[in-house]
């Protein structure tokens, strides 16, 4: 159970809905993958002023001179993410990964580019990648009013910390709307068992889309009457999804793409559709030591030790169901906004259905 704005809202498993069949970490949190961080800053003002930043850390260490495997993947490129093509060709990510609105992105670029510029050891560096992703949360927020500033995104960043990670109307999610009910930042984790490797992978999502809701292969939406194309409501569908897919097992840029492929089956086993106006994008890192990238070698080449394609789909598995948990938990812990017509997620009439169907007690 998690606090959001001093409302205590429960999460999918709160309520006995257990998605999946691999186990969840301790948290059942992307903040699961060891030294992990995750830090919000939440905008709410009058004038309709909905909006925020949520920051990811992948670990403590300075993330330029020990740079991580990465790798993204684009569903739908209808977005404004940041930083694709380095990652894209050299394979790796080298700052926090920042998350905002979509009129945000250039000024969460910029502050993370002073953030990485300002930190102890970078004072020779003239280069910097910031991975900036986004959501359009126009319904719910004035966005044209650009209110997030530089120190905004810092604040985030300094916010960030290991364990609970607050969900909902939170951060990125202030303001975005899912399945034409409210969205918002979810996460969830799964860990694979030893003889699998015993490696944990964590999701975190900034949910913004719509198509027909389902939840644990229940036909939510259509019970409830609301989903895409239901008297051509359009706007219920356009939107975007950012999902971060942190692990800590030893994988290369390569095998991170074809992990965050398999965030996409999540999303749509929700009922996503990845319509035409939608910016549907997966970030996916490993932090494990083994695998890190120095900025200035001493050596010419590397040895890397990195898990086996045959041992990868496991992985896939615990990517999939901690995504597909991650957007549900984003609607269940989501709090209505201020003046807004977009209801939350109508939490006792979806457990009556998921009952209805035999899927909980």
């Amino acid at each position: 159970m998690f606090s959001v704005h001093g409302q205590e809202k429960q999460r999918a498993r709160d309520h006995g809905i257990k998605i999946g069949v691999l186990k969840t970490g301790d948290l059942n949190a992307i903040t699961d993958v060891k030294g992990l961080k995750v830090g919000h800053f939440t905008l709410r003002e009058d004038g309709g002023i909905n909006t925020g930043v949520t920051a990811i850390i992948p670990h403590s260490n300075n993330i330029f001179q020990n740079k991580i495997p990465a790798a993204i993947y684009i569903a739908n490129g209808f977005g404004k993410l940041t930083g694709i093509s380095q990652v894209e060709e050299l394979g790796n990510l080298e700052t926090p990964v920042i998350l905002t609105n979509t009129l945000s992105v250039p000024t969460a670029s910029n502050a993370v580019i002073k953030y990485i510029l300002n930190m102890e050891g970078n004072e020779s560096v003239r280069s910097v990648n910031s991975v900036i992703g986004e959501t359009n949360d126009g319904r719910l927020n004035d966005i044209r009013g650009l209110h997030i500033t530089e120190d905004h995104v810092l604040t985030a960043i300094k916010n960030a910390k290991e364990g609970e990670v607050e969900e909902g109307s939170v951060g990125a999610g202030t303001g975005t709307v899912c399945f034409g009910f409210k969205g918002g930042i979810g996460t969830s984790s799964r860990v694979l068992p030893q003889s699998m490797g015993g490696y944990t992978v964590g999701v975190l999502v900034q949910t913004n889309f719509g198509g027909v809701l389902q939840i644990d292969g229940v036909p939510v939406g259509v019970e409830l009457g609301k989903y895409y194309m239901k008297d051509r409501l359009e706007n219920d569908t356009d939107g975007s999804c950012m999902i971060i897919v942190a692990t800590d097992a030893p994988l290369s840029s390569r095998n991170l793409k074809r992990m965050a492929k398999r965030a996409i089956l999540g999303l749509a086993k929700t009922g996503g559709i990845a319509s035409n106006g939608s910016g549907d994008y997966v970030i996916a890192f490993s932090v494990n030591n083994k695998v890190r990238i120095l900025y200035r070698p001493e050596v010419t080449t590397i040895l890397v030790e990195e898990l086996h394609n045959d041992f990868m789909s496991p992985l896939f598995m615990a990517t999939i169901e901690a995504t597909e948990e991650a957007i549900i938990n984003s609607l269940f812990t989501a709090t209505e906004v201020k003046n807004s017509s977009i209801p939350a997620l109508p939490v006792d009439r979806v457990l009556q259905i998921l009952k209805k169907y035999g899927k909980i007690k």
